[in-house]
Order: C-alpha cells, then structure tokens, then sequence
C-alpha cells in the first residue's frame, strides 16, 4: 500500500492497517488523525508525537512479541513482522542461541516480562550487548527504554506498510 492509498481509507480501516504496527491505540489514533501524510517523514512524526508511551500502553503491546531468538507464533501479522525483523539475525550459532535463552531468563525474572529490542538492523553480538546493558537498568528506565523500542519497531513496520 502506497501512502495516497493509505491517506484516502476510512479511519476504522486506516486503524487496521495500523494495528499489527503496533497496538496503542493512542498511537494508531495520532497517525490516524495527522493524514493526510505527505510522507515517511510525517508518519514518523505523527509516530513520535505518541511518545513516550505509558506502562500501561507497554504492557499490552508486549503480549504481541515473542522473546528475541525464538520464532513468533501463530499466523498473524505481527507474527510475520516478528519473524521478518528477527530474520536478520540469522540462523544462531548454538552458543549464542544458549547465551540469549539464558539472558532471556534472567530479564524475565528481573523485570518481569521478554526482553525487547529492534532487531533489525542489529547483529546477535550487538543483542546480546544490549541485553546486558539492560540488565543494569532500573525498572523505570528499562520501561523507558521497552517503549522506545516499541515505537522503533513500530515505524519500521508502518514503513514497510506504506512503502
């Protein structure tokens, strides 16, 4: 779908396609409501002006995404936005697939919900970095840093869609 398609689609139908970006709906409606987009650039701003968002908003969002290094399941569009994005992580050596389940663990039980991070674009080192650096956050900026993270992988997928 091409922007001007987008622009031109009734608001419920705009939400849909907007949905599996990422399911705030304070967010969808923020770039619902800037059309029409004259392009990326001003759906990203309308992304942006969502920002930051809530620990409520974070939480509901999350229980779309599955933990990093393991295949999104079900047939849905996240699902397929999921395994797209940590495609290109590569097939994981067996090592690095036992140090992300262990640090997958280890972030659970300390913040009590999957690690998140944008993986497109990112090298399995450069994940398992992340993850240890997180690990220092405080619960507070680590909620922080999930939702800056949701509303990156959220424009991915929404530029992808209007692309």
């Amino acid at each position: 779908m091409d922007l001007a398609e987008f622009n031109r689609l009734p608001a419920d139908d705009a939400r849909g396609v907007l949905r599996p970006c990422l399911d705030v709906d304070r967010w969808i409606d923020a770039i619902v409501d800037a059309r029409p987009l004259t392009d990326l650039d001003s759906a990203t701003a309308a992304s942006r002006s969502a920002a930051p968002l809530t620990t409520a908003e974070i939480d509901a969002a999350m229980s779309h995404h599955p933990r990093i290094g393991e295949k999104a399941k079900g047939e849905s569009a996240e699902a397929a936005h999921s395994s797209r994005e940590q495609a290109g992580l590569g097939t994981l050596e067996a090592d690095v697939q036992s140090q992300l389940a262990e640090g997958n663990a280890a972030y659970e039980a300390r913040f009590d919900r999957v690690f998140l991070i944008r993986a497109a674009g990112r090298t399995p080192g450069e994940v398992l970095s992340a993850l240890q650096r997180r690990m220092d956050n405080t619960a507070e900026e680590e909620t922080a840093e999930v939702g800056q993270q949701l509303i990156q992988i959220a424009e991915l997928r929404l530029e992808g869609i209007l692309s």
